[in-house]
């Protein structure tokens, strides 16, 4: 019995995620970052130049995402694996985009706001690994 309760739970929770994502799926990326903007003012307590800086930086980040995800899709589509030169590339490319990220946000927010961000961020990371292990589980 519990564990029909146990599996019925995750069950749920993962329908719920699953509901979420194809919901913000749904807008178009102007809406998406427009929320991500407003959730960061909630977080941090951004102030207007903070908003358009973050709001900025959001729409450069999610068509950057949106262009690697295009190009991967692409790779996929071919049915080719990219050689171990072309993926340390792509590796060393995220990184430095990582690099010139944290860079513009330090100018943008203050250092409590930039902790903040930082320990928001772990936590989204967190969740993100969780739902992954979740996920290995019960394929495995």
């Amino acid at each position: 019995m519990a564990l029909l309760m146990v599996g019925t739970t995750i069950f749920a929770q993962e329908q719920n995620r699953k509901q979420q994502r194809n919901e913000m799926e749904q807008f178009t990326p102007e809406q998406r970052s427009e929320l991500q903007v407003k959730k960061l003012t909630l977080e941090l307590d951004l102030n207007e130049l903070q908003q358009r800086d973050i709001k900025a930086f959001i729409t450069d980040k999610n068509s950057k995402m949106q262009a690697h995800k295009s190009a991967m899709k692409a790779i996929k589509e071919k049915g080719t694996k990219p050689t171990r030169d072309e993926r340390f590339a792509m590796k060393s490319k995220m990184l430095d985009e990582q690099i010139a990220a944290k860079k513009r946000l330090e100018k943008i927010l203050n250092a409590k706001q930039l902790e903040k961000w930082t320990s928001l961020k772990g936590e989204h990371k967190g969740k993100h690994k969780e739902t992954n292990k979740e996920k290995q589980q019960r394929r495995g």
